[in-house]
């Protein structure tokens, strides 16, 4: 458990025995942990390193040294004397403070050596732009840049989803969202299409991914921070990908999502159900709608006929108090927060599968 704080499991398997029993003498903590004595002196010695052991006493109250034993006979030397353990909401919180200060450190150092390297670079002409090949290395490369993001990950998702794993995909961004990283995503329509995709899609929405659906998503993009995108180079195959670092190409990249995030739908709302009287499975109809999927793909989906479709979809005409799809999906995505979608002179396209009936 303490592992993360510099305490190896010996370390803490002597700490939590002294602490169930402080006063205890190196024998006794050998009998307790099943340890050899030696091995437990040892331990001692580094948890007072730690600072997680305030000494030792011997049996007359004289205050003795714990330092390391090597041999058995040497640990009988001092075999009475007995061991304090400091107080771990003091000495735990020491450490902690101590390992976010050498984390700091550390960081430092990085961002010195990214600038060293960025230096080099350019003295030798390097290009901004690298050429990644390999399904594995560019599926490290993926994973990797969203682990070392640190505010935002914009992303274009279009199929084919060739680098395997989506469900490792689906993790990581979970795990990422959970830590408070942002994320806005782009979903091309198709790519909707599959089995479970855009229950998946709420999922995510419900920890705080920001989506949207365009009919036509030019192309695959994954930019953390603004600074670095992936680009596969060639996109049926995805065998290759332009890793971008920071250049006039990939600030046209940003300003090209930009542009598509204006253009698209939002897929579900951020945040509680944008109307108080539609349910979870209203808004999952509706988002099938925005996915551009039909009554008849729906109801296959849904595992319903398409007559309940269609009466779900009246229901949900009357509570908005609209009378064509094509108005019910203003109404949602003005709901939504992106009131200019779909509105008459914007230049937007209304919702995808919201058109009249």
């Amino acid at each position: 458990m303490l592992s993360g704080l510099g305490v190896g499991p010996g370390d803490e398997r002597v700490y939590r025995a002294l602490l169930a029993a402080p006063g205890s003498t190196p024998a006794e903590l050998a009998a307790a942990t099943g340890l050899t004595e030696a091995r437990v002196r040892r331990h001692a010695a580094s948890l007072a390193g730690l600072g997680l052991l305030t000494g030792a006493e011997g049996e007359a109250g004289d205050a003795g040294d714990v330092g390391p034993v090597n041999t058995e006979d040497e640990a009988g030397a001092a075999g009475d004397a007995r061991l304090t353990p400091a107080p771990p909401d003091v000495a735990l919180e020491v450490l902690a403070l101590r390992r976010q200060e050498e984390i700091a450190h550390a960081r430092l150092a990085a961002a010195g050596l990214a600038e060293e390297f960025r230096a080099g670079r350019l003295r030798g002409g390097s290009s901004p732009v690298q050429l990644l090949r390999g399904r594995e290395a560019i599926a490290q490369q993926f994973f990797q840049t969203q682990q070392m993001a640190k505010s935002e990950i914009l992303i274009l998702d279009k199929p084919p989803y060739v680098v395997e794993p989506l469900r490792r995909q689906d993790t990581v961004q979970r795990e990422r969202l959970d830590k408070g990283l942002r994320y806005r995503a782009i979903y091309d329509q198709a790519g909707l299409d599959g089995p479970g995709r855009v229950e998946a899609t709420r999922d995510l929405a419900a920890r705080g991914e920001e989506s949207r659906v365009l009919a036509d998503v030019p192309l695959k993009l994954v930019v953390a921070d603004r600074k670095v995108a992936l680009v596969p180079f060639v996109l049926p195959s995805e065998e290759e990908i332009l890793v971008l670092q920071q250049s006039a190409l990939l600030d046209g990249l940003i300003a090209l999502f930009d542009l598509l995030w204006q253009r698209a739908t939002p897929l579900w709302p951020a945040g509680p159900v944008a109307h108080d009287t539609l349910s979870p499975d209203d808004e999952l109809l509706l988002a099938h709608l925005r996915a551009g999927l039909t009554d008849s793909a729906i109801a296959r989906r849904l595992g319903v006929a398409q007559r309940t479709v269609e009466r779900r979809m009246s229901r949900i005409m009357a509570v908005l108090g609209v009378r064509t799809r094509f108005q019910a999906g203003v109404r949602t995505t003005a709901l939504y927060g992106h009131e200019d979608c779909g509105r008459p002179g914007s230049g937007l396209p209304p919702l995808p599968g919201l058109t009249e009936r």
